[in-house]
This record gives C-alpha cells, sequence and structure tokens, in this order.
C-alpha cells in the first residue's frame, strides 16, 4: 500500500514534512524511536503506548505518513492493531518494528498489513532503508 507522502520533494523538504507516529508499550523504546526520528529532521512525531491507542488518534482524524509499529503490546498487539488500521483505509506505510526473529511471527505480522519489518533496536542505517521506502532522494539532516 502506498503511504500518502511518496510524492516527490526536495530533499531538504522531505523531513520536515514526514509525520510519524511510534507505537510501543516500552517507554524506553519509544523515546528512543522519537529520538531517532527528531534526529534525521523527523520533528513531527507523536509516540503512543499501544495499538488500541493508535486506532484511537486515526478515529480522532489524526494521520501521519509512517507508523512505527511494536508487535507485543498490552491491551492491542501490533498485528491487531495494523490489521484493523488497513481495514479503516489507513495508507501509511507502517513498519512492524520488533524483537521478535522467528520467521512464522515476523510472516504473521508481515501479513497483517506490514509495509516492512526490522528487529529491535532500530537504528540509522535501519531508518535510512525505511525512509528510502518513502522517497529514495531522503538524505539525512
Amino acid at each position: 500500500m502506498e503511504a500518502k507522502s511518496r510524492n516527490i520533494m526536495a530533499p531538504q523538504d522531505l523531513a520536515t514534512q514526514l509525520t510519524a507516529l511510534v507505537v510501543d508499550d516500552n517507554r524506553i523504546s519509544l523515546k528512543i524511536h522519537q529520538k531517532l526520528l527528531n534526529s534525521v529532521g523527523i520533528m513531527k512525531n507523536q509516540g503512543v503506548g499501544n495499538g488500541k491507542e493508535a486506532v484511537d488518534i486515526h478515529c480522532y482524524g489524526q494521520s501521519f505518513d509512517l507508523i512505527l509499529m511494536d508487535m507485543d503490546m498490552p491491551i492491542m498487539n501490533g498485528i491487531e492493531a495494523t490489521k484493523i488500521l488497513r481495514s479503516m483505509g489507513i495508507c501509511s506505510m507502517i513498519v512492524g518494528v520488533s524483537s521478535r526473529s522467528i520467521e512464522s511471527e515476523i510472516q504473521e505480522f508481515m501479513e497483517a498489513g506490514l509495509d516492512d519489518y526490522q528487529v529491535k533496536p532500530l537504528t540509522n542505517a535501519k531508518l535510512k532503508s525505511i525512509l528510502d521506502k518513502i522517497n529514495p532522494n531522503f538524505t539525512f539532516k
């Protein structure tokens, strides 16, 4: 599925234009991922603690170009949240970011509607590969 912002922008404008949602129940991971996004110039990013909050924020009318989704969370996990977001017509790039490395678990998460999957911890190199899929002309801040 195509993210809404996959149009071509000047590289220096792309980061400031992008919006991101980090969905993770681990507050440390959530803050690390938000700081990583900030470090590349994606200042418009928000964090929530579970899949239900991610669905709710979209129900209230917010939208994001990129969603970094953890798999294992209380209340609603990443697989269920991704399925619901896709059924709502959400076209954002959704990237699973989890410590899971068992192929069958990753496959189940991908089949829920992910565009990509990255094993934690998220790094600059992994984030660059994600952002290259949104726009190959993206340059780091």
